[in-house]
């Protein structure tokens, strides 16, 4: 596999907000060789090039929030034969806006305020509802990644989608909702 352009080292240096002193030091080399690399007065061996990009990626992939780390891993959900009237009143206890609807310790669907409010729209008589099976007016589920998923990607789902499960071989683990991203922005330190 190629590496990339020696003019990365920099850019990549300097998001990390390291100095070239820093940088040689992680990557077992001098100051003055990173300097003379950055400037291109010189054309290092792929041997020590490679050594320089490691160690950058592994200080990027160190930095990099996953999904693990902002995770909720207590999950609320509710079964698919609950009646509505219990998912609406778990929501109501926990907080909660939203929920996995499970089905023999499957994820089948989801439920959120606003699939209850779209089913009191279209019923006739809205207190028919409550006795109404959650299986019945659930939604898709929420999207699945596994904890190693890099926030961003999270991000970018939380997007289209009131949540995020973390999944560890399958398994449900825990439950990223846009509140979660927002304590990753007032996080102190």
């Amino acid at each position: 596999m190629p590496l990339p352009s020696l003019e990365e080292i920099a850019k990549r240096r300097r998001s990390l907000g390291l100095n070239q002193r820093e940088l040689a030091r992680l990557a077992g080399v001098s100051q003055s060789f990173v300097a003379k690399i950055e400037a291109g007065k010189i054309n290092p061996s792929y041997g020590l090039a490679k050594a320089l990009f490691d160690t950058l990626e592994r200080l990027e992939s160190k930095e990099e929030l996953r999904a693990a780390d902002v995770m909720h891993p207590d999950v609320t959900g509710i079964d698919g034969g609950a009646a509505v009237s219990e998912a609406s009143e778990l929501m109501r206890e926990t907080g909660y806006s939203q929920l996995p609807v499970y089905k023999g310790g499957r994820v089948v669907g989801s439920i959120n305020e606003g699939t209850i409010i779209g089913a009191l729209l279209r019923v006739k008589d809205p207190l028919s509802l409550s006795e109404t099976k959650v299986e019945e007016v659930m939604e898709e589920s929420f999207p699945m990644v596994d904890g190693s998923t890099p926030v961003n990607l999270v991000s970018t789902l939380l997007r289209y989608t009131p949540a995020v499960l973390v999944t560890v071989k399958g398994e449900v683990k825990g439950i990223i909702t846009k509140a979660d991203l927002l304590k990753i922005v007032t996080r102190p330190g």
